[in-house]
């Protein structure tokens, strides 16, 4: 299959193009280098069967070209804003690099006759919601412009769904992390680290709690989805099966960085408006298909850190 991967510069992005890859697909990433890196796929650079379009995906005419020259069989929609505290302080962000690339993606889809797409979600749309959340949960209330573009997002893949004949996946998922990483919580810490070796500063009280989920799992689960949910509308949790405390998390990354800094808790519950400063999850729906994370919260995490300091040494 000839697969559009949006976004496929990106931490998540370039991992799902490599498995594509190796799956034997054809791949054509479309990524506007607002967060994507071009060394994400360098490793694929003159490889038949990848193409690499740089372009903003929220330029309907411009994909709409990209469509008319390729013949996709899917599109793996990746291409968003990921920055919370970002969208905060710019709420247009959210709606044109999340909202509007969707329903860009969506048109171009429908134009042109392709039925399948993967849209990667998040655990953001459920807000504040209290104990393991499944997928049924709801009212959906997103406290974030990222958490309400992403729900919007999915609201347009449901209709366009039943409208058009557009089968989708779409999986929910809180912190994934890996190699890679161009932003969150562990790529900020060793920022930090490097400008002040003796001291970390943390938002928050450090009591925030969270499933970290490394990029590998994740991909594994979708993929797995992909081939076995054959709704129309395919929504699925992912995460981990242990979660992990901001203060835990400071403590891995002081022990990969070798160094002995003092760690500094600002205060509060939470790290920035718009951030749940608790998230648990039920995954029984795609733990049915027999998926297992290979790695825990702090594995990942661990793994994450490594490369974090390995890749800035």
């Amino acid at each position: 299959m000839h697969i559009l991967v949006t976004g496929g510069l990106g931490f998540i992005g370039s991992h799902f193009v490599d498995r594509l890859l190796e799956g034997g697909h054809r791949v054509t990433v479309a990524d506007s280098l607002l967060l994507g890196r071009r060394e994400h796929v360098a490793h694929h650079q003159g490889r038949n069967g990848f193409a690499f379009e740089e372009m903003d995906v929220a330029d309907q005419r411009a994909l709409n070209a990209l469509f008319a020259r390729a013949d996709f069989g899917a599109v793996v929609h990746l291409a968003a804003n990921s920055d919370i505290a970002r969208s905060h302080a710019d709420p247009a962000t959210d709606f044109d690099n999340t909202l509007r690339t969707t329903w860009s993606v969506l048109e171009a889809m429908r134009l042109h006759a392709v039925s399948q797409l993967v849209f990667a979600s998040t655990s953001a749309v459920y807000g504040e919601a209290q104990g393991a959340i499944a997928e049924d949960h709801g009212p959906l209330l997103p406290i974030s412009h990222y958490g309400a573009a992403k729900l919007a997002s999915e609201a347009f893949i449901s209709s366009y769904g039943q409208n058009y004949g557009i089968q989708s996946w779409i999986p929910r998922f809180p912190n994934v992390v890996g190699e890679r990483l161009t932003h969150g919580a562990i790529f900020d810490f060793a920022a930090k680290l490097r400008r002040t070796p003796d001291r970390l500063e943390v938002l928050g009280n450090g009591e925030q709690i969270k499933p970290y989920l490394h990029v590998a799992d994740l991909i594994d689960a979708v993929m797995l989805a992909w081939s076995r949910f054959d709704g129309q509308t395919n929504v699925f949790n992912v995460g981990g099966t242990t979660r992990c405390s901001v203060r835990r998390m400071a403590e891995i990354v002081l022990e990969e960085s070798g160094l002995d800094a003092d760690i500094a808790f600002t205060g509060g519950d939470r790290g920035w408006i718009g951030d749940v400063p608790a998230v648990d999850y039920n995954t029984d729906k795609i733990r049915s298909l027999g998926w297992e994370p290979k790695m825990d919260s702090e594995q990942a995490i661990r793994t994450a850190a490594r490369w974090a300091f390995g890749a800035s040494s």
